[in-house]
């Protein structure tokens, strides 16, 4: 390379190119070092145009590559794009020299994995639903036609612009703007610090409260979208005691803020169709109305007025009717007038018949009287036959009790005998069967240690303390000694004279 010198301009030693000849250069370099690539990202911006051809971009936490997919190719992926979604891209890069741009031109599509935003926004989303934050019994009704409709938006977007319109079309209402920032940083909180702001209004203030809130934004991809997607911006709608209606994205867009609004429409202008009706609807429907009910008013009253005819004439006339009455009044008022003195006559003679059959007080009273004596002579009569027949069964009763104590006096001597013999005869039975009574025959009663009898030579041990009892009660103590040998059966030699009269061992 030529030394550059303070003579010689640096420009004169390097050659010069047209914007066409290094946009080329560019091109080809580009083309034939990233002929076949395989590029992993996050797609973001996708979009399908009416050509076939997909555009959109691929993005990771430091950069972000455009990319295009040709009708051609489009048919042939294997997955369907969506934003969001992690891939492997294989193709080619190029660049665009009519804006300086470079691209890549995507061929085949491959699943990586879940992209990090739609993970977390599927992660946030059961958290919430399983805080109930989605459950339908927490939706408001909206109202039929609010006096005053509360807007959260961009003040510089279109999306005020189509939502006045649409109301103004419909049915002009008073509409309060609460300008908020609806992408970037700070977005989310400026967006729930409106909805609770439009819910501490007080009714009857300088400022109306709101009856219905519109939350809107155009559309976007879920980056610029994800301000709604905060889960400060979701639990503010949760909270809010205004019926709210959002208004996020185009029909095909979904945001956390959907799930937990009260009613979600498609567009923002979707979403001032829904609050508000048709005013010359309305109108219609309320002429209509009025008709109906006029007519049903004028045939109701036809209907009576036929109604009444008919009955009216099966009603008599009346003032034959009140004649009539009249007439049976004069002839009850002249039968009554005659009737007083002739029950009064018909009830002297029936007491005057009545008294005549009466008879004087002192003939009942001499009659009652007779009458008590009879009963009483009866009633003494009565008592003098129970008074003798009670005497009579004491003296039977006397007699027998006489008798049978006669009779016990001479039975008890033999009784009280007969029991002494008795007592006699046990008694001298009972002495035969005493142990003494056996001792004084010559035996004797054997006792171990413990006091009681020994009945077997089985139970002898030697060096066992035993007591020996004989006649008169008198006890020697001894000791076992030896071992035990059964003992010989010796035949018995007759007792008297010439007898063997030695005891022997008891051991």
């Amino acid at each position: 390379m030529a030394e550059i010198t303070d003579d010689v301009p640096a420009s004169h030693n390097f050659p010069e190119y047209s914007v066409s000849e290094i946009s080329n250069a560019l091109k080809r370099t580009v083309e034939q070092t990233y002929d076949n690539v395989r590029v992993k990202g996050e797609i973001s911006g996708f979009k399908r145009h009416s050509s076939g051809h997909l555009y959109f971009a691929l993005k990771d936490s430091e950069a972000v590559l455009d990319a295009v997919c040709w009708r051609g190719s489009a048919g042939r992926l294997s997955i369907r794009p969506e934003d969001g979604m992690e891939v492997v891209a294989t193709g080619r890069l190029t660049t665009y020299p009519g804006r300086s741009k470079y691209q890549m031109v995507i061929e085949r599509l491959e699943l990586a994995g879940q992209g990090a935003l739609l993970k977390l926004l599927e992660d946030r989303k059961r958290r919430l639903a399983a805080e109930g934050v989605f459950d339908q019994a927490r939706k408001k009704a909206l109202p039929f036609l609010p006096e005053v409709i509360g807007v959260v938006t961009s003040p510089t977007g279109a999306v005020i612009r189509d939502i006045l319109h649409r109301l103004a079309d419909r049915f002009p209402r008073h509409v309060l703007l609460w300008p908020v920032a609806v992408q970037g940083e700070g977005a989310a909180e400026q967006v729930a610090a409106a909805i609770a702001g439009f819910n501490r209004i007080q009714a009857g203030g300088p400022v109306p409260r709101p009856d219905l809130l519109i939350v809107a934004r155009g559309g976007g991809s879920l980056e610029d979208l994800w301000a709604f997607n905060e889960e400060v911006v979701v639990r503010a709608v949760a909270a809010s005691e205004i019926p709210l209606i959002s208004a996020v994205g185009h029909e095909t867009d979904t945001t956390l803020i959907d799930f937990v609004s009260d009613l979600r429409a498609p567009t923002p202008t979707g979403a001032a169709e829904m609050a508000v009706p048709v005013r010359r609807d309305l109108m219609l429907q309320t002429i209509e109305l009025g008709r109906r009910l006029i007519f049903a008013v004028g045939r109701m009253v036809e209907e009576r007025r036929t109604r009444l005819e008919g009955l009216s004439r099966g009603l008599p006339d009346l003032r034959r009717r009140i004649e009539d009455l009249m007439r049976i009044l004069d002839d009850r008022a002249e039968r009554l007038a005659n009737a007083l003195p002739n029950d009064l006559a018909r009830r002297r003679a029936s007491m005057m018949h009545i008294s005549a059959r009466l008879r004087h007080p002192r003939e009942q009273i001499a009659q009652k009287r007779h009458a008590l004596e009879q009963q009483s002579t009866r009633l003494e009569a009565a008592v003098r036959a129970v008074r003798a027949a009670e005497a009579a069964r004491l003296e039977r009763q006397d007699l027998a009790l006489r008798q049978m104590a006669s009779r016990l006096g001479a039975a008890w001597p033999r009784l009280i005998e007969a029991r002494r013999g008795q007592i006699e005869r046990s008694g001298a039975l009972l002495d035969s069967f005493s142990y003494e009574q056996v001792l004084r025959r010559g035996f004797a009663l054997v006792r171990d240690a413990a006091g009681e009898a020994v009945t077997a030579a089985e139970k002898a041990h030697p060096g066992d303390h035993w007591t020996i009892t004989f006649q008169g009660q008198q006890s020697v103590p001894v000791v076992v000694d030896g071992e035990h040998e059964p003992a010989k059966s010796t035949p018995r030699k007759p007792s008297g004279k010439g007898a063997d009269v030695r005891q022997g061992t008891l051991l």
